[in-house]
């Protein structure tokens, strides 16, 4: 080889090394992954753990990722949001939504739609995890009905009207997982109905209902408003426990893979900006809008940097409970954590017994999809978890759920109610 077309060589080699250093991150991927579509609807209810797909918005993240024309559309209900996805964004529905961890399940499952006619749903990503809270009205404040008290049995009767906001969704389970550990029997000795979460603190408000279980923003305008109190925030029930999910619909993502990765991603983005301390009193200012929530500054961001005023004289300060949307892998589908709703959702007659958990969360739950997103997002490979679960979960009252063994948790609780096929 002559020395001139060494030099050559040597110099090609060269600038195609500087040309892949000065390459950003995940360039190369991201081109090879460009979205099919750049629009998709996407729905969210006014909870403050809808947060990362409004920042995602607000702050760009959607067109960065090639999808400028994402809409972030505001439902009235839980309801409302099965019947959008079930219509689809094609005919005048949405794509994909803020959402319980159940429901994408119950709908794939063919349980809650009309006709019992399946809709299959994918999860791409938790959205949080904590966040939630268990309100009883100011009338039963006296007899103190927290979270280990004995007096909940005095409080609550059959008389008394029980709110959560989705049959079989995560405030229908923490509510009656809550009822069942302290002796009540949620089918028997209550009255539970569905109110959709903002017109929780109204109801409450006019007295049609004794306790209800919900997402923040509306237990803590609740206190403001000296209403109520908060018998416990649900991370006492389970510390760290899955919440909201980015749920798609299955034949979108199909159609869409690489746009269901971009959505996802940007979604991932907004969690990690949202879970800095520094952008917690922005987030709040930004959601509580008149365009997203309409809901006073200081009715969010105080339980957002964790700061607890029960209402009952219990106040606590940067309690490790808060709402965490990135940090501890909040942002991970733990397939694990799907088992508990699904093994919750048949403890009380939502799910069939002979439901097969395994082959749905392998249908529902698409994990693979959020790896691609983080990696797309840029994060680090220390902030990637390194398995599908995290093991074996201990709620309040001392009941372990094992992922490999969830039989022998169903087992172990007294006041269940069971159904056939």
């Amino acid at each position: 080889m002559s020395l001139t077309r060494r030099t050559a060589l040597t110099a090609t080699a060269a600038l195609l090394a500087a040309a892949r250093a000065a390459t950003p991150r995940g360039a190369h991927a991201q081109r090879a992954t460009t979205p099919e579509v750049k629009k998709a609807v996407l729905g969210y209810i006014a909870l403050t753990d809808a947060a990362p797909l409004i920042i995602a918005k607000e702050k760009g993240l959607f067109a960065r990722h090639g999808m400028p024309d994402v809409e972030v559309s505001k439902q009235a209900s839980w309801g409302a949001t099965r019947d959008n996805l079930v219509l689809g964004g094609e005919r005048g529905g949405i794509d994909g939504a803020h959402i319980l961890t159940p429901l994408p399940y119950l709908m794939t499952a063919g349980r809650v739609t009309q006709n019992n006619q399946p809709v299959p749903m994918v999860i791409t990503a938790r959205l949080n995890t904590n966040g939630q809270a268990l309100s009883v009205g100011e009338k039963h404040k006296a007899l103190k009905p927290t979270i280990n008290s004995s007096s909940l049995k005095r409080a609550l009767t059959q008389e008394s009207k029980v709110a959560m906001t989705f049959r079989g969704g995560t405030h229908d389970l923490w509510i009656r997982y809550w009822l069942a550990a302290g002796g009540i029997d949620p089918d028997r000795e209550v009255q539970t109905i569905v109110v959709p979460p903002p017109q929780m603190v109204a109801n409450m408000k006019v007295g049609t209902m004794d306790a209800f279980c919900v997402g923040e923003p509306w237990n803590d305008q609740l206190v403001n408003q000296k209403i109520g109190f908060t018998a416990a925030v649900t991370g006492e029930l389970w510390r760290d426990h899955p919440e909201k999910s980015l749920g798609l619909r299955a034949d979108w993502v199909e159609k869409h893979p690489n746009a269901a990765t971009a959505l996802t991603a940007a979604v991932i983005e907004a969690q990690r900006w949202c879970d800095e301390a520094v952008n917690k009193a922005e987030m709040c200012a930004i959601i509580g809008r008149r365009a997203w929530f309409n809901v006073p500054v200081a009715d969010i961001l105080n339980r957002s940097l964790g700061n607890i005023d029960y209402g009952d004289g219990r106040k606590v300060e940067a309690s490790p409970l808060l709402m965490k949307f990135w940090r501890d892998h909040a942002s991970y589908p733990y397939p694990s954590h799907d088992l508990w709703f699904l093994t919750e959702d048949i403890r009380w007659g939502i799910l069939p017994e002979s439901t097969d958990t395994k082959a749905l969360i392998a249908q529902v739950n698409r994990e693979s999809i959020w790896r691609a997103a983080a990696e797309r997002a840029g994060v680090p490979a220390g902030e990637m978890p390194t398995g599908t679960s995290r093991g074996r979960e201990t709620f309040f009252d001392g009941k372990v759920f094992d992922p490999e063994n969830p039989a022998a948790y169903l087992a172990s609780l007294s006041i269940k109610k069971l159904a056939g096929a």
